[in-house]
């Protein structure tokens, strides 16, 4: 991987987590907050595939848990991203590129991902994780993230391809 790739990915990831921790909570009125980093997982996986995705979404994962004001067990949102990345890596080879097949894939990624970092907080006897709670919590998450779609996937999609070597692109 170039150098100029790794530092366009780390930058869009760390964007993604500073919205979604900083901005995306005073822009929503439930106590539930879109998950962009999740997103942008996705749309990183369906571009380059499933070890690429397994990567970033580690990457991603662990800068979402380290990030401040991280009260939960360091690892879980890693976990649940290296899933999420892997598994749409590997099904974006099955899907035609449609709208209809991303929002698939965003919402099987959503719901899986932050359903394997509830159910790990449960596992792990975190605070605040209840069964009522995980409940409320992974419709809510899948309906945002799906309205995400549209403005995340593309731009990344883009991206990616921008940073493609001019000899794949032949």
């Amino acid at each position: 991987m170039t150098t100029v790739r790794v530092l366009a990915v780390t930058g869009l990831v760390m964007v993604a987590v500073t919205l979604q921790l900083g901005v995306l909570p005073t822009l929503v009125l439930t106590d539930v907050v879109p998950n962009l980093v999740l997103v942008v997982v996705i749309a990183m996986a369906m571009s380059r595939g499933p070890e690429f995705g397994a990567l970033v979404g580690f990457a991603a994962g662990l800068a979402l848990d380290l990030a401040p004001p991280a009260d939960h067990t360091a690892g879980r949102w890693a976990l649940a991203f290296v899933v999420v990345g892997y598994l749409v890596g590997m099904a974006r080879r099955d899907v035609r590129t449609s709208v209809l097949a991303t929002v698939v894939l965003v919402a099987a990624g959503s719901f899986i991902g932050t359903s394997l970092f509830a159910l790990s907080g449960l596992v792990l006897g975190d605070q605040g994780v209840t069964v009522g709670g995980v409940a409320h919590v992974v419709p809510l998450a899948l309906l945002y993230d799906v309205l995400l779609t549209p403005l995340v996937v593309p731009l990344v999609l883009a991206m990616m391809r921008r940073l493609e070597p001019a000899v794949a692109r032949l």
